[in-house]
């Protein structure tokens, strides 16, 4: 497993088995036995390396049964740091996915779902391969494309927000920019909608993928469909004690363009094809969790 010191990798164990000899990674340890990073102990052995240590994730993945890739610095600090961290990820997907050639063992990889104007993205619409993080749309495509050449690789998209005990992914920056302004902003008019799913409840999904997807396939970790931004923004402002308003999409960085957009998201396919079902609070219950 190929994850970030405290990130989902730790869910993922936490959450399913771990296959012997599969590959784990986060920026102090991953591996097959011991921790990961701050985690519990889980059944992994620290491999212990950066993202751009290629020569590692390379060892890793050639004596690993499988891999899953969850790693990406979350830097969005601007738009260069965040093109930085794209390229990083693409040619840390590309090592391992290289090294699984000819053999048939699985490689799972992440994205985010995809916006699709006007109804919620399933399973069967294209990533984007445009815009701020369109790099990351292009690097999956190309692991996907590894199934010709004997990878069985899949893809899980994530929603905007993979949350736990009330923190995580967009709603969690919402929160951490309301600490910082005084104000629980949220982008728009109020009427776009984000989907979320609890860290657990994706865990199982990439085990899932590990032991059941065929190659070349993408699959949904969505639990809730949509959750209104606004509504969102009104739980954390009300836990904070603060106000909840409107505000400008620049006020995200070089996430705007994509925290003003209407992106609901399906699982109807996922859930049927692998018998995945969410069991784990949803992002407004889930949001209660938020100290002041």
């Amino acid at each position: 497993m190929v994850a970030r010191r405290g990130g989902r990798g730790c869910a993922c164990v936490a959450a399913g088995r771990s296959s012997p000899g599969s590959f784990a990674r986060c920026r102090v340890g991953a591996g097959r036995r011991g921790n990961l990073g701050s985690c519990r102990p889980c059944p992994a052995e620290p491999l212990r390396g950066a993202l751009a240590d290629l020569d590692t994730l390379r060892a890793g993945a050639a004596r690993a049964d499988g891999v899953i890739h969850l790693a990406f610095d979350h830097d969005f600090s601007s738009p260069d740091t965040l093109a930085k961290s794209v390229a990083e990820e693409g040619a840390a997907l590309a090592a391992p996915g290289e090294e699984l050639v000819g053999n048939d063992r699985p490689l799972v990889t992440c994205s985010g779902t995809p916006y699709v104007p006007g109804r919620a993205s399933t399973e069967a619409d294209p990533l984007m391969t445009e815009g701020p993080v369109g790099g990351r749309g292009r690097a999956v495509t190309s692991v996907l494309g590894l199934s010709s050449r004997g990878v069985r690789s899949s893809a899980v998209r994530l929603p905007r927000t993979v949350h736990k005990q009330g923190s995580g992914g967009f709603a969690g920056m919402l929160t951490d920019i309301a600490r910082r302004t005084g104000v629980s902003g949220y982008p728009g008019d109020d009427a776009q909608c984000w989907p979320a799913v609890h860290a657990l409840d994706a865990a199982v999904l990439f085990r899932l993928a590990l032991e059941q997807a065929e190659a070349g396939t993408s699959w949904h970790a969505v639990a809730d469909e949509g959750d209104k931004v606004r509504d969102i923004a009104t739980v954390i402002g009300r836990r904070l004690g603060l106000p909840a308003e409107s505000v400008s999409a620049e006020t995200f960085g070089p996430l705007g363009q994509i925290f003003a957009s209407d992106q609901p998201s399906s699982s109807a396919y996922t859930r049927q094809a692998l018998g995945w079902e969410p069991k784990h609070p949803s992002l407004l219950e889930d949001l209660e969790n938020i100290q002041p």
